[in-house]
């Protein structure tokens, strides 16, 4: 009797573990059936167009556009890795680093570079495997491990020991994460539209709703098939996230123009240019939820109620694993795309709680 007492939690968490991999699997294969039925649909109306392609030689000149600051790029030495980022404001002064979502990259933050460069030397960084930085091939190299590392190196290859981290989307979990492991790091920590990991892993498993919202986080488990799935139709699939009433920008804010657009376009339909993003969920199971979780640094969440993939619940039960200040703000019309979708707001509420908190600290 005492051995099988003393064997019941391994076999408790034996099978919950084989419950929750059962339902990633699963439901991964619903998701793969879903979107394989779409893809036949396509075909059958039009196969021409389902596999047209334009090619992309030249980046638009918004790429380009100097007011959005410098193009620059640093080797990491243990990881060997090349990041590229977009860098405004004087060297010296005090950093603010910004990590962009999926599927974006540094121009997403572009009106935050433009916006706080008079007080901060602002860094847009692309991510591991985005756009101008290196892309390593095997899906164990985009564990969550080595993205945390990678801001931890890229603070020391630029000077700095912290920060101001600003995330949105998957690079709001990649701050979150940073606050947790190197709470040092960061002087202020302010997340748009993405909950505390633990909040989302727990809550995604009680809430089928947000469980449909997150299917694509299921689907992106399967090789190669969404690559494919998002070139198809000339990036359709692309347009149709930032450009839908459904799930895109400027339905009550900013509207994101034919240059903006193509800009998106250019940079994933380079060669191998979505393997490498999409290989950042493809450990995400692997790795939640959190064993420490508790943040320490004063944190601001920005939140658009419109989001058509986060529920808005998650950003209230958030505050509960924030051992600091906190505030949440969110904005009733906008979309998961907030700081391109409402800068001007965005801005003016990011200005208001760095120098709420400096006069706090003070």
């Amino acid at each position: 009797m005492a051995r099988l007492r003393d064997c019941l939690p391994r076999l408790t968490r034996a099978i919950r573990c084989l419950l929750f991999w059962s339902l990633v699997y699963c439901y991964s294969g619903l998701c793969a059936s879903v979107h394989l039925l779409k893809l036949l649909w396509s075909i059958g109306k039009g196969p021409a167009q389902t596999f047209r392609r334009v090619a992309r030689e030249h980046p638009p000149a918004c790429l380009n556009d100097p007011s959005l600051g410098t193009h620059c790029y640093v080797r990491i030495k243990d990881s060997g890795l090349r990041f590229h980022y977009v860098a405004a404001g004087e060297r010296g002064k005090p950093l603010m680093l910004l990590l962009h979502g999926f599927p974006e990259f540094w121009y997403s933050w572009r009106h935050q570079l433009r916006e706080f460069k008079r007080e901060y030397r602002v860094v847009a960084l692309d991510l591991r495997g985005y756009g101008e930085t290196d892309a390593p091939s095997h899906r164990e190299n985009y564990k969550l491990d080595c993205l945390i590392t990678d801001i931890k190196d890229i603070l020391d290859s630029l000077g700095y020991s912290k920060c101001v981290l600003i995330g949105h989307d998957w690079g709001g979990m990649i701050a979150w994460l940073i606050a947790i492991c190197y709470p040092e790091m960061v002087m202020k920590l302010i997340v748009i539209n993405f909950p505390h990991p633990n909040v989302f892993t727990e809550y995604i498993l009680q809430h089928p709703a947000q469980l449909f919202k997150s299917s694509y986080y299921y689907f992106f488990q399967i090789p190669q098939f969404p690559e494919f799935m998002f070139s198809i139709n000339d990036f359709k699939t692309l347009k149709h996230l930032f450009t839908s009433q459904s799930t895109g920008i400027g339905r009550k804010g900013c509207q994101l123009t034919t240059e903006d657009l193509e800009a998106y376009i250019y940079v994933f339909s380079q060669p191998g240019a979505l393997s490498g993003p999409i290989n950042h969920y493809r450990n995400i199971f692997s790795c939640l939820p959190l064993k420490h979780h508790m943040v320490t640094t004063p944190t601001l969440l920005l939140w658009g109620e419109k989001d058509a993939f986060m529920e808005v619940e998650m950003a209230e039960v958030t505050k509960m694993y924030v051992k600091n200040y906190f505030r949440l703000t969110i904005l009733s019309e906008a979309s998961h795309w907030l700081q391109q979708d409402q800068p001007d707001i965005v801005n003016k509420l990011i200005w208001t709680f760095l120098k709420e908190e400096t006069r706090k600290k003070d």
